[in-house]
């Protein structure tokens, strides 16, 4: 094998791989007229990214990872040259050489995709990925809160996630849909996989794995029952109130009443009768409130929220309006977009108690 590569985008392969595979997990270069393909696999995942490259000669390569994502991370220059020499992988750059062993390459055989259902536009589902996978829970005992259920069938795509305090569900089109899937998917892997892929993506499933390719590109991972991921486990139907208002206003009167929150950072949204009083105090800094025009139908419910949780929710919806569906008690807030979108996204907030 010998090829030369620009430098970021093979180090940007290489890492990709590095941080979805668990542990010491070797990768495979492998060479041909499309360029450099980087593959690697463990016990439940499977990664292959495709980089320009010219190639000299047709080849591949196993060789410890680690070491290899580390030395392209640290090189400065605009290309490097891969070849295999002796029992070496040689990265080789102006007045300098580095090599990694060659390791057996029958150790890790580069494990067969599930079968493509469906395709998706790959701009689409990273906006959705953006604020599904991120009300993800980061570390939990529960692979359930940890994970997004991603669902394709006739009516599009379904993305859904949850830390048990907010949920956010995404609905997005389809291109083609052969075959319905259901599955949980580690958030964390749809985030890497969705910053590399680009163009139009195909979505792959069977009984047991989930898969996203592009451009000879994949990601394939074990996967878990999605079952229990559902926006129709939270009460929506007693709504009384409904805002409608500016989401980037609202958002910058939560960073600044917040200020003067407690410790858990909680402040109270009371609902006028044309307008919305954001109100927080704490005994050390004292207390602030603002007031916001809305648009509002209904009662007056007035609920809590955690500010940092409030502007996540808004997040998604800035440069626009939101709407916000009030419930009476410690019932969801619900937000949700009053204009139509490629992108359908709505937002599960849980209220918190009043200090």
């Amino acid at each position: 094998m010998d090829l030369t590569s620009p430098v970021r985008p093979l180090s940007a392969a290489v890492n990709a791989a590095v941080r979805l595979l668990s542990g010491p997990a070797p990768v495979r270069l492998r060479a041909g007229a499309g360029g450099v393909v980087v593959a690697g696999s463990d016990r439940d995942l499977a990664v292959r990214f495709r980089c320009a490259a010219t190639t000299h000669t047709d080849g591949e390569a196993l060789v410890p990872a680690a070491p290899l994502a580390e030395t392209l991370r640290r090189l400065d220059t605009e290309v490097v040259r891969v070849v295999v020499e002796g029992g070496r992988l040689a990265l080789r750059v102006e007045g300098a050489r580095f090599a990694l062993p060659l390791l057996d390459l029958e150790l890790r055989p580069e494990p067969p995709a599930p079968p493509q259902v469906s395709e998706v536009d790959g701009s689409l589902l990273s906006i959705a990925l953006r604020t599904v996978a991120g009300t993800a829970a980061k570390d939990d005992p529960l692979p359930l809160f940890t994970g997004v259920r991603v669902q394709a069938g006739a009516e599009g795509l379904r993305l859904t996630a949850s830390d048990r305090y907010r949920m956010a569900v995404a609905r997005l089109p389809l291109r083609r849909a052969e075959a319905p899937l259901d599955v949980l998917v580690p958030a964390g892997l749809l985030i890497e996989a969705a910053r590399q892929a680009h163009g139009i993506l195909g979505l792959h499933g069977d009984a047991g794995r989930f898969g996203l390719s592009w451009a000879d590109s994949a990601v394939t991972t074990a996967v878990l029952d999605a079952g229990f991921l559902s926006a129709e486990a939270i009460p929506s139907g007693a709504v009384d109130t409904e805002v409608e208002l500016d989401a980037d206003a609202l958002a910058a009167a939560v960073r600044r009443v917040g200020v003067y929150s407690e410790d858990r950072r909680i402040l109270t949204l009371e609902v006028g009768d044309a307008q919305v009083r954001l109100a927080s105090s704490r005994e050390d800094t004292g207390e602030a409130e603002e007031t916001l025009k809305a648009n509002v139908c209904g009662g007056r419910t007035s609920p809590s929220f955690q500010a940092k949780y409030l502007l996540d929710a808004l997040a998604p919806f800035s440069g626009g309006r939101v709407r916000l569906a009030l419930q009476p008690g410690m019932r969801a807030c619900v937000l949700r977009s009053p204009e139509p979108r490629e992108v359908e996204l709505t937002y599960y907030l849980m209220p918190m108690l009043p200090r």
